[in-house]
This record gives C-alpha cells, sequence and structure tokens, in this order.
C-alpha cells in the first residue's frame, strides 16, 4: 500500500471540499472495496478524507412518502429495517443476498453504489485493463470472460457492476442526492448515475471529483409483490451470474432491472410493456443487441429462466 494522508471531516461540505481540494483525494466510510483496492495498488489515493462522522447514517420520511437513506446507513441496518421490508421488499432482499453479514454491517449505502467491478483482469495488475489503466487494452475480450457483460459493453470493456443492492435502486426509480465542493446540492436519477463503458471505462458514475454521495431517496411505496432472484455459481458470497429485481401488480404489469449482465443494473423500460406475455417477451426486448461471448452466452437463457421464476413465484 502507497503512502496518503488522512482526515476526518465533520459535515458534509467540508468533506467535499477536501476532496475536491486535492488531487488523487478519496473519501472513505466502511472502506470494504476501497481498502482492498489499495492494498493491491489498483486505486492509489494520495489522501483519504474519512466521512464517518458527518452524520448521514439515518433512514427518514419524506414528504412525498418514501424514505431518504443516508450514505453512511450500513447494508445491514437497511436491509433490516422495518419499513424497508414492508414497502420495499425488492431492496431488502437484493442486500441480503450481497456479501456476508459482517460485510453487510460495514458496507455503505453510498459505498455500495460506487463499488468497482470484480473483472479478475481488473484485480490483476500485470494484465492489461482500461478501466484500470486507460488505453491499456481489455484482457477479458479475448480471455476467460464467462462472468463479464452481455450488453452494453464496448470494444474497451465487457466488465459488470457487481453491486445487488443497485439493481433493486434501479427498479424502484430511486434518486442519489450529492454536495458539491462549493456546497451546491443536486439529484441525480439513479437511471443515469452509473455510466457505460463506451471509450471510458474507468469513469465508473457520473460523479465529479469532490462531490459526495448524501443519501439515496426511495419514491412512494408502488406495492406489488417484489422479489430478488439471484443465479450465482455457489449459494453464498458470490456475486451474480445473472440477477433480477422485479415489482409484479396483480393485473401482471411491474418493473424488471437485472444485475450481472452489463457495465451498470440494465432495466429497459420498454421491455416492461411485455410483462404479462411472460419472461420470454421480456428478455426479448431487454436483452435486444446484446453481444455475448462463447463462454458467456448462456447468460441469455439464464436471464429468461431466472425472470420466468420471479414471475411464477409473484403469481403463485
Amino acid at each position: 500500500m502507497k503512502p496518503f494522508t488522512y482526515e476526518r471531516a465533520n459535515t458534509p461540505a467540508q468533506a467535499a471540499a477536501a476532496v475536491a481540494a486535492k488531487p488523487g483525494a478519496r473519501f472513505v466510510a466502511g472502506g470494504t472495496n476501497l481498502l482492498d483496492l489499495m492494498k493491491l495498488q489498483i486505486e492509489t489515493p494520495t489522501h483519504l478524507v474519512d466521512v464517518n462522522g458527518v452524520g448521514l447514517d439515518k433512514i427518514e420520511p419524506t414528504a412525498q412518502g418514501g424514505l431518504r437513506i443516508g450514505a453512511l446507513v450500513r447494508n445491514g441496518d437497511l436491509a433490516s429495517d422495518a419499513r424497508v421490508r414492508r414497502d420495499y421488499g425488492v431492496l431488502s432482499r437484493a442486500l441480503v443476498a450481497g456479501a456476508s453479514g459482517q460485510l453487510r454491517n460495514m458496507a455503505t449505502t453510498a459505498g455500495n453504489l460506487l463499488q468497482r467491478t470484480r473483472c479478475p483482469y481488473f484485480y490483476d495488475t500485470n494484465m492489461p485493463c482500461n478501466k484500470r489503466v486507460p488505453g491499456s487494452g481489455c484482457s477479458a475480450l479475448g480471455g476467460y470472460n464467462r462472468q463479464h457483460a452481455i450488453v452494453g459493453g464496448s470494444d474497451a470493456c465487457i466488465a459488470t457492476h457487481p453491486s445487488d443492492m443497485a439493481v433493486a435502486m434501479r427498479a424502484l426509480d430511486a434518486t442519489v442526492e450529492t454536495v458539491r465542493a462549493d456546497g451546491a446540492t443536486r439529484v441525480i436519477p439513479i437511471a443515469d448515475f452509473h455510466r457505460l463503458p463506451g471509450n471510458t471505462p474507468h469513469i465508473d458514475t457520473n460523479l465529479q471529483q469532490g462531490e459526495l454521495i448524501t443519501s439515496v431517496t426511495l419514491p412512494a411505496p408502488i406495492g406489488g409483490a417484489q422479489l430478488y432472484h439471484k443465479a450465482r455459481d455457489r449459494a453464498s458470497y458470490a456475486f451474480a451470474l445473472v440477477s433480477v429485481a422485479a415489482i409484479v401488480q396483480r393485473d401482471g404489469t411491474g418493473r424488471v432491472a437485472l444485475g450481472g449482465v452489463a457495465h451498470k443494473p440494465w432495466r429497459v423500460e420498454a421491455a416492461e410493456a411485455e410483462m404479462p406475455r411472460g419472461a420470454r417477451a421480456v428478455t426479448t426486448r431487454l436483452l435486444a443487441g446484446a453481444h455475448p461471448t462463447r463462454e458467456n452466452a448462456f447468460k441469455v437463457p439464464l436471464a429468461e429462466r431466472t425472470l420466468a421464476a420471479v414471475l411464477n413465484q409473484a403469481r403463485s
């Protein structure tokens, strides 16, 4: 691990200003992803700003009937919150499907959204990786890519986003609230928060340098059967090959978002019009234009079958 300096911030604005003022500075909270990356020298921040003391650890109702989740709310606390379990079951289920209990007790809401890909070539500093070193190439394109993206990728990167929580947030139409170094705030729809790789796969989100996530807001509950199914290589502590976050209403309409198939949580609202017709009709539109590799072509039928299982459970 390379040397770095460290400070603790007392307010969100102070934290944002501290990171904006120093090139190479990063926020740290739970550290469940960042510290691992620092140990491997994949991330080499020159300065860490600890945000654990700035508040932002509450789950509060909004005037619109939803919930505002502080950026520092731990994943375990969010999953077990009675309001989340009652009104946003897809989110609670997605959180429980992620990582281990120990990690969920440390990982934060903002950190979960910001975690980086688990592509093995990203973690192997001996291999070219455009996400780690822009312009160096993508080893996954011609290498081992069973776990990689089948849709939304590019010639520069076919990595997938690892978050379970973010997939549920996408199905729920959450919004991300931030503060910048100058104190200005903004609200980013979750659909616009993460980026597809294009020619700049090293840029994961649309946040600016020094912009701090302060909360994630869920809209008023929409009811329906809310389910999260995660197909993976082992029963726990594994990232999704394909995951499905679904909200299904009594009339068969609803919402669907996929994980494990793209560089960001994958939702195509136009595909949801096909939900009454069944899983095949939905996945045909949801994965239109997919470009799987020989090793991960199985993800296309796996997505359909996982969605079919979800729809069957929702309607039973």
